[in-house]
């Protein structure tokens, strides 16, 4: 297993009663695909550098998680299909 960041932006239309439901989601999928999450911070709603589609802000999120490539890349696949997620960002962190 690696160390791995994931940021991704929830767009401005998701509820904010419905923000801890999304991002339970995707951490229920990092562990539920073997790995483990280190630490989530919630870095709040925070205006986009550029307008995407309709969205001119967004709630910033980061997981910081251990997993192997497979969780990644189901993460990188329910991250594209998922409503709501405007941007997202994986990296590994080097050993």
């Amino acid at each position: 297993m690696h160390a791995y960041e994931s940021m991704f932006i929830i767009g401005s239309k998701i509820p904010e009663d419905q923000l801890d439901t999304v991002i339970a989601k995707f951490e229920e999928l990092i562990t539920s695909t073997g790995g483990e999450i280190v630490k989530t911070d919630r870095l709040g709603r925070r205006r986009l550098a550029y307008q995407i589609g309709e969205d001119t802000e967004g709630f910033y999120v980061v997981l910081y998680f251990n997993a192997g490539p497979d969780t990644v890349a189901e993460l990188e696949r329910v991250y594209k299909i998922t409503d709501g997620i405007v941007r997202y960002l994986i990296i590994r962190k080097d050993d």
